[in-house]
């Protein structure tokens, strides 16, 4: 089945730029303004009494509803006004998956403000860097970040003027030697809850993050209240979000906006449940609750994944969640992975691709009922290894290196370049990198190389500075990662294009082992081999203790690559 060549889609979507016609005037509501303060609002009215649970800085379990939030996001707006809070200004938000971070991210933009997400994973000196890049003035702390925010503070060169801290016990509890402190809690309290809120444009900025600065220091993407919107409605759509689906937030909220979950479950009216602060220490715990709460979605990177799979698998009768699906990100979640949870549990994982630039949700791969009535189950299980189809409103390109559409016959390689109504334009004041970043049509470029087949399958073949390239032959990392983490003995993997005197890069392989497991070269070799060409096949395999991960997660190649830079005696 073939959907065209890319020549005839590449016409059917007009490059930027391109004068826009208007024909002839509707009779609708096209100046109310889609913005993040109505959805909260609308949502509020028509499921007052839906649940959102949350567990506060103690561990335990509590339950409000979107009517009291609400109430609760006026009176946090209100007080952000009496401190100086208005159209324009950015407030930093460094909290965890909590009540207070979910009640911030309305009302902050209700102000006509931009929350602007601060990583905690990130140094001291780079969180700076960004409150500064960023120009905010005003920044939420979590009780038990207090000490990193003081670390950050003396980063700064004065630009923030209040800090607050959000804690369940006094303020002097916190023990934050930050300047000018103020209670959220006493903020949220002080005043009546807003009456009547502004009514800001929607192509104002509601929100921020920025990239986690693994080539460059960290970039900001502003997303407008329209795209934040719009970007919802396609969540929703492609994981089939409904009134009755419980939502669980378990992908960090200050990495893309918890990949706009937040946003979904409230357009739809789910169930929320906030799990707080947590480590993967705290996998029962959140096993516990999804069978409690009875999740049904919830975004998660494999990072994530990978141990609720191996507390599946220790349990002795594992939770039924057949309806449940977990929207999967950051990197190509194994084979294994996915079938593992679903023959566990009946959960389905689905693989989603994006990144901060792409709201993040670009692609879903859901399977096409005319490809499965057609295929056998070893091949839809290998379908599902694709990053999918792209979401409507989304335009994909795969370009050759002068940025000429190829085709979509699953074989032509190329950068993944992506436009749309919630795909950035440009970085936040920084013309050096958007010089590089996006193309004269207005698409953005990835980084990540890939192919999209005749179905319109997108499938990533490797990050490009990651492709190894092997006697002028390419090898995917990504794939021979995946297919090592299928097997048993191996805990976690990555692969890694080292320099090498004779064929210029050569992959070299870091595993680390199941407890009491013994990981040899002959049999990574013996694994590779069904998928492998033998040229292709790594001469060594180091065993580690951990992998190197950024702060979202993803595999630190960058830093791999420099560590084991000699271990093939480097280059001629």
């Amino acid at each position: 089945m073939s959907t065209g060549s890319a020549a005839d889609h590449h016409r059917q979507n007009p490059p930027a730029g391109r004068p826009t016609i208007f024909g002839t005037a509707s009779t609708m509501g096209d100046d109310e303004q889609l913005t993040t303060t109505r959805l909260f609002a609308d949502a509020a009215r028509s499921f007052a009494s839906q649940e959102i649970v949350y567990r506060n800085q103690d561990g335990q379990w509590h339950t409000t509803t979107y009517a009291e939030t609400w109430r609760r996001i006026r009176r946090v707006a209100a007080g952000l006004r009496e401190y100086g809070v208005e159209p324009g200004t950015r407030v930093g938000l460094l909290m965890w998956n909590d009540i207070r971070h979910f009640e911030s991210y309305f009302a902050v933009p209700a102000l006509g403000a931009t929350m602007v997400q601060l990583n905690l994973r990130l140094s001291p000196k780079d969180i700076a860097y960004v409150v500064e890049q960023s120009q905010v003035t005003h920044i939420i702390v979590d009780e038990s970040l207090a000490q990193l925010a003081g670390e950050v503070e003396k980063h700064l060169s004065g630009s923030v003027s209040r800090w607050f801290i959000a804690t369940d016990h006094p303020l002097s509890a916190a023990q934050s030697r930050l300047h000018n402190v103020h209670s959220y809690d006493s903020v949220s309290t002080h005043n009546p809850p807003l009456e009547e809120l502004p009514n800001v444009d929607e192509r104002s900025a509601s929100g921020a993050c920025f990239t986690t600065g693994t080539t460059g220091r960290p970039k900001g993407v502003f997303y407008s209240h329209r795209s934040t919107w719009l970007h919802a409605d396609a969540i929703a759509t492609n994981l089939c979000m409904r009134l009755d689906d419980t939502v669980m937030l378990l992908t960090p909220m200050f990495h893309v906006q918890c990949w706009g979950l937040p946003f979904a479950a409230v357009k739809t009216g789910a169930r929320i449940v906030l799990p707080g602060r947590f480590t993967m220490q705290d996998t029962p715990m959140l096993v516990d609750a999804m069978a409690e709460y009875e999740v049904t979605v919830a975004p998660a990177a494999p990072a994530i994944l990978n141990p609720v799979l191996h507390r599946f698998r220790q349990m002795e009768q594992a939770p039924d969640l057949s309806r449940a699906r977990f929207v999967c990100g950051a990197s190509e979640p194994p084979i294994s992975l996915m079938r593992g949870i679903y023959e566990l549990t009946g959960a389905e994982v689905i693989h989603a691709y994006g990144a901060t630039e792409t709201s993040p949700i670009a692609t879903v791969n859901r399977i096409l009922p005319t490809l499965a009535a057609s295929m056998d189950e070893e091949q839809r299980w290998d379908l599902r290894r694709s990053q999918g189809l792209a979401v409507i409103g989304v335009d994909v390109k795969i370009a050759d290196p002068l940025g000429e559409p190829l085709p979509f016959d699953g074989k032509s390689v190329g950068e993944i370049c992506l436009r749309g109504p919630w795909i950035t334009k440009s970085y936040f004041e920084n013309p050096e990198a958007n010089e590089s970043a996006f193309d004269e049509e207005g698409y953005w470029r990835s980084g990540d190389a890939g192919t999209v087949d005749a179905d319109g399958y997108l499938k990533v073949t490797d990050r490009l500075k990651d492709v190894i390239k092997s006697g002028g032959e390419w090898i995917s990392s990504i794939d021979m990662e995946n297919t090592l983490a299928g097997h048993g003995d191996v805990a976690d993997v990555a692969v890694v294009g080292v320099p090498h005197p004779k064929w210029g890069e050569r992959p070299l392989v870091l595993v680390v082992p199941v407890e009491g497991a013994q990981v040899t070269t002959e049999l990574v070799h013996q694994v590779l081999r069904k998928d492998f060409a033998d040229w292709q096949l790594p001469e060594r395999v180091e065993i580690v203790e951990e992998i190197a991960r950024t702060s979202v997660g993803k595999i630190n190649k960058r830093s791999l690559r420099e560590i084991y830079a000699e271990a093939y005696g480097g280059s001629e």
